[in-house]
Parts: structure tokens; C-alpha cells; sequence
């Protein structure tokens, strides 16, 4: 069973080169996907703030980093240096989705420390500018009172800056933030809210909302998926045991909730029925989701808990990697289809989406990495006897507790009975 499960995995990852490699050759070079309309890219009608930019390039570091080919290298960095500039850019909260795709991809395979940290400072710098100090959170692009659980997933380039300068006040910021995030938008039972919606005056938390989700008090699965990542990397970040509860909280909800096939639908409270309906899968959300939980498995203390996330991972990585692979579409462009852009708006719905490839691909790389781990250690036998003469090497074990005489039949256990009396 794991060796099929990991050739289809490995299958996955080959085609997603050979998708990007097309991609390549059939776009201009300034073209970054964003999602598929009927299966093809560059017809997506609405990019809002560009936030998905750095996930193409992404693919190409993960492609890089898997198989040692400088061609990836060498595009994953042609495709970046151009999005350099984001790291000043103000009017978006996803400036980890932008560099932790790349420039932090491109330092661990041995990129230029001294090119690459100060864009990764400044992107935290500038991330933690859309600090609300009424309130304790980082404001989503829609308004000032507004927070998202997409956020979750760019508050790391907060701690990751503060940490590199040893910055008290960005490293401040960031906690402030998940605290908040947890308190208003992670619900007792691990589901979460899209939104929440504050006052500014007086920082009160109002309720919650949605843009993608169902309603405002359902649980939208993309958004779910966001935060057991995100709280997952907040813990590996700080060592917060609450963060990493938190994150155990929405693995827990996801694997109660989520079909035995590790395949999400849409958002977890949808109606049976309608345009609208639960049926519609998203595939994004288990990728993003599939790919916390092998982070999560690494993580938790207990053993058997960690499997069951990895098995649950791997298991949505098998089944995506089979039932929806863009290969099993007619001139599909993508790397995996049934992903949703924006359900309400009619946008990229059983698409592909370019969230839903990168981190498939992430996924995947990291799910061929644990196959490829060494083997646990053999069991350890006895210590040889070589060291003992001829005549100890004759073993006899000593007499059983049945064969041993009750101290009514023995002589000697009388007498001392005798003695005390």
C-alpha cells in the first residue's frame, strides 16, 4: 500500500514539472497564473492584488530543490526578482504567500543571504505596518476593521524578521496577532471563521464574517485549512505550546470532518443541495491542509497522534494525485483540478488555483522526503559471548518460583519461624 501510494505521488510530482514546463513555453515570461477558466490559464477575469504571484515561482524552487536540476534554479529565480518590490508593497496582507514561496525557498538551496534577508526584513517590516493597535491584529486588505484567517499564513514573515534583527516590537506584533486570531476566530471545536469584523474606536471584536465561506459562522475549509498550517508554522516559529494546541484543535476538526478520502468539500456547512452544494470539493484546501499535517506529524509529542495526521495526509495526497490530476482532464492546463477561487463570484470553481499548485506540490515534496527517510534503527540483540570460556557458554536457567519449596515443606524457613517466636 505505501509503495503504491508513493508512486502515485511521484507520478503527481512529474507531471507538475511537465504542466509548469508547458506553462512556460506557451506564456510570456512576465505571466504568472493566477486560475484556469474550462481548464486553460490566462483567462482568469479578476486578480484583485496579485497575492498568488509567488507561487509559480514557488513550484519551481520545490521542483529544484527535489531534483537537483539547475533549470528550475535557474527560472524559480527569473520569476522572483521581479516580484522584489512587493516587499514595500502596503495594500496587501499576503506578503508571505510572495517571498516565503520564494526568497526564503531561494536562501535554503544556498541563494545569497546578503540579497535575500533584507527582502525577507523589509517584507515583515512592511507586514507588520498593518498592525491595528485597537483590536491587536494585522487588517486584511478589505478594511481596517477586518481580519482573515488568510493571515495566518503572512504573520510568519513578521516573526521570521523580528527574529532575524532581534526586533522586539515586530516579534510583538506577530504574537499579539495569533492571540487575536485565536481568540476570534478559532472556535471551541477546531473550525474557524473566515472573518472577523471589529470595532475600531474601541477594538471590540463585533462577529464574525465571511467572503468565501458559506456563512459567517460556518466553516469555510480553505480558511480552516489556513490556520492549521499557519498556527502550525507560528509554533515551530516561537515554541508556544498554545499555538501548537491550537493547531491540534483544527487537525482534530478537519480529520473528524473530512471524508475518509481526505478530500474537502467547499465549506463544511453547506447545504445538501443548490448551487452551493457540499458536494463541490476543494481540492486546494486539502493540499494546503495535507501539507500542515506532515509539518503537525514532526511536531507533536505524541507518537501515535503524529501518525494518524501523516496517514490522513497522505492519504489526501493519494487521492487527489488520483481522482483529480489535471491529466485526467482533456487539454487541462493545470497540475490539479476541483480547486475554488471565489465560489459566490463565480471564479475559478473546480479549477485549477494557483494556491492549490503550489502547495500541492509543497506536499507532495514533503510526503516524498518521508519516504525517503531512513529506516528506523534494526532491533538491538543480545551481546555475543565470544568473551566467555567453553564451559559458561553451557546456559541453564534457574529454578522456577513452582519449583522452589513452600516454606511449610522447608526445614530451614522453620527454624527461623521458631526463632521469632
Amino acid at each position: 500500500m505505501a509503495q503504491t501510494t508513493q508512486a502515485a505521488l511521484q507520478n503527481a510530482f512529474d507531471f507538475a514539472q511537465s504542466q509548469v514546463r508547458t506553462i512556460l513555453s506557451s506564456y510570456p515570461s512576465n505571466y504568472y497564473p493566477m486560475y484556469t477558466v474550462g481548464g486553460k490559464f490566462g483567462r482568469d477575469r479578476k486578480r484583485w492584488t496579485h497575492w498568488c504571484d509567488g507561487f509559480f515561482p514557488g513550484m519551481m524552487f520545490l521542483f529544484a530543490d527535489e531534483t537537483g536540476e539547475s533549470f528550475w534554479l535557474d527560472k524559480a529565480i527569473s520569476y522572483s526578482t521581479p516580484l522584489e518590490d512587493r516587499q514595500y508593497d502596503r495594500a496587501v496582507h499576503d506578503l508571505g504567500f510572495i517571498f516565503f514561496s520564494t526568497y526564503l525557498h531561494w536562501e535554503r538551496l544556498g541563494g545569497p543571504k546578503d540579497r535575500i534577508e533584507p527582502v525577507l526584513i523589509q517584507a515583515g517590516k512592511t507586514m507588520a505596518m498593518r498592525f491595528m493597535e485597537k483590536g491587536q491584529y494585522l487588517r486584511s486588505f478589505v478594511e481596517p476593521a477586518s481580519l482573515f484567517i488568510d493571515i495566518m499564513m503572512n504573520v510568519g514573515t513578521i516573526f521570521n524578521a523580528g527574529a532575524l534583527i532581534g526586533d522586539d516590537h515586530l516579534l510583538a506584533i506577530a504574537h499579539r496577532h495569533c492571540e487575536t486570531t485565536r481568540r476570534c476566530l478559532v472556535r471551541g471545536d477546531g473550525s474557524t471563521s473566515h472573518e472577523a469584523l471589529f470595532d475600531t474606536n474601541t477594538g471590540e471584536c463585533l462577529r464574525q464574517s465571511t467572503h468565501q465561506g458559506f456563512r459567517g459562522d460556518s466553516c469555510w475549509s480553505r480558511g480552516l485549512a489556513w490556520s492549521l498550517y499557519g498556527f502550525t508554522r507560528s509554533y515551530k516559529q516561537t515554541g508556544r505550546a498554545e499555538f501548537l494546541e491550537t493547531a491540534e484543535l483544527n487537525a482534530e476538526y478537519y480529520l473528524t470532518h473530512t471524508p475518509a478520502d481526505g478530500v474537502t468539500p467547499w465549506d463544511y456547512d453547506a447545504p445538501e443541495a443548490g448551487p452551493l452544494a457540499r458536494s463541490q470539493v476543494d481540492t486546494s484546501a486539502a493540499a494546503i491542509a495535507a501539507s500542515g499535517l506532515l509539518d503537525l506529524a514532526d511536531l507533536v509529542s505524541d507518537p501515535v497522534k503524529g501518525n494518524s495526521y501523516r496517514q490522513f495526509a497522505l492519504t489526501s495526497l493519494n487521492s487527489l494525485s488520483v481522482k483529480y490530476l489535471g491529466s485526467q482532464t482533456s487539454e487541462f492546463e493545470g497540475i490539479l483540478n476541483g480547486g475554488v477561487y471565489h465560489i459566490h463570484k463565480d471564479l475559478g470553481i473546480h479549477e485549477a488555483v494557483l494556491f492549490g499548485e503550489y502547495f500541492f506540490v509543497e506536499a507532495l515534496h514533503k510526503a516524498l522526503g518521508y519516504y525517503k527517510r531512513p529506516a528506523a534503527e534494526a532491533v538491538v540483540g543480545p551481546y555475543p559471548e565470544t568473551s566467555l570460556p567453553d564451559w559458561a557458554k553451557r546456559w541453564e536457567d534457574g529454578p522456577t518460583e513452582e519449583s522452589l519449596p513452600a516454606p511449610a515443606d522447608d526445614p530451614n524457613a522453620k527454624l527461623i519461624t521458631e526463632a521469632t517466636k
